[in-house]
């Protein structure tokens, strides 16, 4: 019996072993090739939607938090926009839009569009457009959140949009 108990231990020892290196490997892999699909910390992917949330640069009192979206919406279609929310009502508040574009094997990402906007005597300010974009590139969103003199950024991974 406690010959037994010992080769049962030993075999699930064994099995939960070779799982995590087999887990590791694809890991591995996985990091490997999505590190070939990333410029400037993001993916390029072809999800429809990409979301990304502020890293704080600068932290304050004012700002609470940012992001940043971008949209697929069909061949040569993309939406894109960005949102700044503050703590509490601020004297100015704003959100700086760029859209970007890159191609796989692209070491950066160039400027597309951009636009901003600012609200006075708010806790929020968003904006984004539709736009016409030219086929085979992948976009991506970069944002710039401030709430009077505290500032912050996001940005989303990049989707594909097709040729229309």
């Amino acid at each position: 019996m406690r010959v037994k108990r010992r080769l049962l231990s030993f075999c699930c020892t064994f099995a939960l072993l070779v799982g995590m290196v087999m887990i590791s490997t694809v890991d591995s892999q996985a990091a490997l090739d999505s590190e070939e699909l990333m410029i400037d910390g993001s993916y390029l992917t072809h999800d429809d939607e990409s979301v990304g949330y502020d890293t704080k640069i600068t932290r304050g009192v004012d700002l609470l938090t940012g992001y940043s979206k971008c949209v697929r919406v069909g061949p040569g279609k993309f939406y894109g926009g960005g949102s700044t929310i503050a703590a509490h009502t601020v004297e100015d508040i704003g959100v700086g839009v760029s859209v970007e574009r890159a191609k796989k094997g692209d070491d950066h990402w160039t400027g597309y569009r951009g636009w901003l906007k600012f609200n006075q005597g708010a806790d929020r300010v968003a904006s984004s457009k539709m736009l016409d974009v030219e086929g085979g590139y992948y976009y991506r969103v970069s944002c710039t959140h401030s709430a009077n003199s505290d500032v912050s950024s996001s940005f989303t991974n990049g989707i594909y949009i097709e040729e229309p």
